[in-house]
């Protein structure tokens, strides 16, 4: 039985996924359908955290968007996120960013990881 499961859940998989980490500023392509018609909106912000695994995994992004903070999470492997692009990479050293939640303006921002 636990074969079977694997196996399903191997299928859903997508073939390549970027390789994005937890304070990297990225820019999430995602399919919205309004009515008939179907776009692609754009969100670009920073990613706060990282869960789960497998097909199962999710990405949460935060941005500000005239003064109010925005979150949104998605599945890593969702037919719905067209692409994940990295904008710039970050220097953190937490799993999960909730602390920028309660920040503001520049205290918000997370330094540029320099490779």
């Amino acid at each position: 039985m636990n074969d079977i499961i694997k196996n399903i859940e191997a299928a859903q998989l997508k073939a390549e996924v970027a390789d994005f980490k937890v304070g990297d500023t990225v820019k999430v392509s995602a399919k919205v359908k309004e009515g008939n018609r179907e776009r692609i909106q754009v969100f670009e912000g920073t990613v706060i955290k990282r869960q789960g695994g497998s097909n199962r995994e999710t990405f949460t992004v935060r941005k500000n968007s005239n003064g109010v903070g925005v979150e949104k999470t998605w599945p890593l492997h969702s037919p719905i996120v067209e692409k994940i692009e990295v904008v710039r990479h970050g220097k953190v050293r937490r799993a999960k960013l909730y602390y920028l939640r309660n920040r503001v303006g520049k205290a918000a921002r997370v330094k540029e990881l320099v490779k």
